[in-house]
């Protein structure tokens, strides 16, 4: 069975930034139709996401709901220190700080799953 990871670092302030999230969503839609063990992750600046995806008006929003569930979470420490915590928490995304308010990597490579970065 396939077990992947997909980490969102990219910021929200550039087209690139943008077309690297979708990326990712769509990477994480395919894993999910194919039934495979996924996680999707925001870290660092891509916590910002998170709100952003979460507005009903914004272009990939229903792309965002489509996918995210139990296993997406949001990097506890960076979703503070970016100011999007709360809306994490009202979203019902996991805050994930495994290791010192982070998502452990090395839990995640110890469980199987391979890790891919955008």
């Amino acid at each position: 069975m396939i077990k992947v990871a997909i980490v969102v670092l990219a910021d929200t302030e550039t087209y690139g930034d943008m077309a690297r999230v979708h990326n990712a969503l769509l990477a994480v839609k395919e894993f999910k139709d194919a039934n495979d063990e996924f996680k999707l992750i925001f870290d660092g600046a891509g916590t910002k996401w998170v709100k952003e995806l979460s507005k009903q008006d914004h272009m990939f929003h229903e792309l965002f709901d489509s996918v995210k569930d139990k296993s997406t979470g949001v990097c506890s420490f960076c979703a503070g220190g970016f100011g999007v915590k709360e809306c994490a928490v009202e979203s019902h995304i996991s805050l994930s700080e495994e290791y010192e308010g982070h998502p452990s990597f090395r839990e995640l490579i110890a469980e199987g799953y391979q890790i891919i970065t955008f």
